[in-house]
């Protein structure tokens, strides 16, 4: 019987948070996910979108910054992660120029 009651106590302790106490808890983790989202936008910009977390080249094609050592599967990037890929699938030259200015945070329909 004592273990049937110490089981309701604990259930009591446990009872839903208020919902000041929810947004609360709502709010912080909010804070902390921003951080990482805020980390990851900005290392987006910049990073290959093939490089992995142990910093080998996933890509299915050649890339100037892939280094194979010895027998290794993982092929290495050597990439130093300041370059900005994202004008390459730009096929016309003028929207290139549009999409490069737009990106460093220029408008050069304004020009």
């Amino acid at each position: 019987m004592v273990e049937g009651s110490l089981e309701n106590q604990m259930a009591d302790d446990r009872s839903k948070p208020s919902k000041e106490d929810y947004q609360e808890r709502l709010d912080k983790i909010s804070s902390i996910f921003a951080g990482m989202v805020k980390h990851a936008d900005a290392s987006s910009l910049t990073r290959c979108p093939y490089k992995n977390r142990f910093d080998q080249c996933t890509a299915k094609f050649g890339c100037r910054y892939q280094k194979r050592s010895g027998g290794a599967e993982a092929i290495a990037c050597t990439s130093d992660d300041r370059l900005d890929y994202r004008t390459a699938w730009e096929t016309d030259p003028e929207a290139a120029l549009k999409m490069r200015d737009r990106l460093r945070g220029k408008d050069r329909g304004s020009e």
